[in-house]
């Protein structure tokens, strides 16, 4: 076969809905099981938005498509498996803002580097929500002032707990202590999870989670929001102000994308974005996120990687001002 008639057919089977690799064997994309490495535990935030879109996007390729769960390192573990794995289209990585640090933590330890953000291709993002510093409603603190205040006449004798050294609840707390010019103790715990516990029984004064996360403590009255850490109000607690509308240039989001090893053909990544963009605006995909009171927040290939520019200077910024502990 000539390369005119390889590239003739290849056209002709992407239009079709199925994708020739190779000359001989004319496989088709996916012609197997897809694997999806999430990095986080189960129950996370990555975990909730994979598990409905792999359900969905079984439905549309017609195979298997299989969630690998491998948690370790604030995530780093899963992604160095997938920056790992062959760039074929079946093994893919669903990753949090995190991802965007690992390299820079290596660099601040005078570690190797093992990975970097170059060594994956950005396929979609599903949500991105601004972190909210929630408090207990037992302390004093009304407002983000109040905290600021009583951290100023106390150096570091308050305590914000966070799902994890560098994590992406350390990060935001990071950029708004330096903001602040104010210092406060770490307590990294498991999860998103046990920070909230811990800050519920008032071992921490504060700590920064999602709004998916926080909505139930805050809505029952036992917590109380002080900051979003967007750009703007989130719709659904209009009353929370920004970190920015109370004097802090603090912005950050938790969010969650879809990405492929370096090297996987221009082919299956375009066919994956096909995919995805059927899957997020599916209604048992929308109806999975209502469920969870989780914004969907989508982004194609090119407006992720925008985003994922200017998103790894803040969080390289944060790596930098937490430095080596």
């Amino acid at each position: 076969m000539d390369r005119r008639s390889f590239v003739a057919g290849a056209t002709a089977g992407f239009a079709a809905g199925t994708l020739p690799i190779g000359t001989e064997a004319q496989e088709v994309y996916p012609s197997r099981a897809i694997t999806i490495v999430n990095a986080f535990p189960a129950g996370g935030s990555s975990d909730l938005v994979i598990r409905p879109y792999a359900a969905v996007l079984e439905t549309l390729v017609k195979q298997p498509v299989v969630v690998d769960t491998k948690p370790g390192a604030a995530g780093a573990v899963g992604a160095q498996v997938a920056a790992a794995a062959k760039p074929d289209g079946y093994t893919l990585l669903v990753d949090l803002v995190s991802l965007s640090g690992f390299a820079e933590v290596d660099r601040v330890y005078g570690r190797p580097v093992k990975f970097t953000m170059d060594d994956f291709i950005p396929i979609a993002r599903f949500i991105a929500d601004p972190l909210v510093l929630i408090t207990s409603s037992d302390t004093p603190y009304k407002t983000l002032k109040d905290l600021v205040d009583d951290a100023r006449k106390r150096p570091g004798q308050l305590i914000f707990s966070s799902s994890g050294l560098h994590g992406a609840a350390h990060l935001p707390i990071a950029l708004f202590l330096k903001a602040a010019g104010i210092e406060m103790k770490h307590l990294p715990t498991p999860g998103g999870g046990p920070a909230i516990t811990a800050m519920l029984g008032n071992n921490t004064q504060v700590t920064a989670v999602s709004f998916a996360a926080a909505s139930t403590h805050v809505k029952s009255g036992k917590a109380r929001a002080l900051c979003c850490f967007g750009n703007k109000r989130v719709a659904a607690f209009p009353d929370v102000p920004t970190a920015k509308e109370q004097g802090w240039d603090v912005e950050f989001y938790l969010w969650v994308g879809l990405f492929a090893p370096k090297g996987t053909p221009e082919p299956i990544i375009a066919r994956l974005r096909k995919e995805t963009r059927s899957v997020v605006s599916s209604a048992p995909f929308e109806q999975a996120m209502q469920k969870l009171n989780q914004e969907i927040s989508y982004q194609d290939q090119a407006e992720f990687a925008a985003f994922l520019a200017v998103d790894s200077k803040r969080v390289t910024e944060a790596v930098r001002i937490i430095g080596k502990v």
